[in-house]
């Protein structure tokens, strides 16, 4: 069976994703954000396997239905910013930003709908946070958001390349805020105010419900600052999911879509 190669993700954004989750990993050995309350040993089994599951599923099912409608747009010229005469490198620029925003949102269907969240709990039972975390999806969560993602380019109107740099800069970002790694208090808030950093995301992964209703951006952080969905933490919050946050609990409340919209 012949498998298409995609040469700027195979050749260029693998081994650059790579390259950032085993940076993430050794840094934040050595400065660590948060203490430990499970073992390595404990939980890196799983979270490895389903992260090889999730690679599988992306690189057979997400990016070759992305980039197969980004090819679509370009060809038909169709999206928003195909309909705009505009500088390719404006293009580029706003096509990050419009897929980045999309994924915020997405980001927060995944709370706030119950099916949806069931699969993306998943994410959020780790007992800690580290580099390990950003490979714990569900293999449901990520063949549910095909049909959105493909939605997201042919809306946008973004071109193959831009679609493959983007999906690069998502995935080594979910590593970088997932780790354990702590960074000097100043750099940090420099760096928030721009892009989403450790401290910021652990607040998200709090078992304090209207934490985890929290800083859903997944590149940039001023998505959750434009729509007042910031919190910040000076003290990092415990991690992991707390029984009334689990689907079935919020399933018998019926309380997973309000809680999200009152965040």
């Amino acid at each position: 069976m012949h498998v298409r190669i995609y040469p700027g993700f195979d050749l260029l954004g693998a081994p650059v994703v790579v390259a950032v989750c085993a940076t993430a990993t050794a840094l934040e050995a050595q400065m660590p954000l948060r203490p430990r309350t499970a073992t390595r040993r404990s939980r890196w089994p799983g979270n490895l396997l389903a992260g090889a599951i999730a690679a599988i599923v992306v690189r057979a099912g997400v990016v070759p239905a992305v980039q197969a409608c980004a090819r679509v747009a370009a060809r038909r010229r169709f999206g928003l910013l195909r309909w705009v005469p505009m500088p390719r490198l404006a293009r580029v620029g706003l096509g990050i930003l419009a897929l980045d925003y999309t994924m915020y949102l997405w980001h927060r269907a995944l709370h706030g709908v119950s099916p949806l969240w069931r699969f993306h709990a998943v994410h959020h039972a780790d007992a800690d946070l580290d580099a390990t975390t950003a490979l714990r999806f569900h293999a449901g969560e990520l063949l549910a958001s095909v049909p959105y993602r493909c939605a997201q380019v042919l809306g946008t109107g973004v071109s193959p390349s831009v679609a493959i740099l983007y999906e690069v800069m998502m995935q080594s970002a979910a590593l970088f805020h997932h780790s354990n790694l702590r960074l000097p208090g100043g750099v940090d808030r420099a760096l928030s105010l721009v892009v989403v950093t450790p401290r910021m995301h652990g607040v998200h992964h709090s078992v304090e419900t209207r934490e985890l209703q929290s800083n859903w951006s997944v590149v940039f952080s001023f998505w959750d600052r434009l729509h007042g969905t910031f919190r910040e933490r000076k003290v990092q919050p415990r991690i992991g999911l707390a029984p009334e946050n689990t689907p079935r609990a919020l399933a018998a409340t019926g309380h997973v879509a309000r809680r999200s919209d009152r965040a």
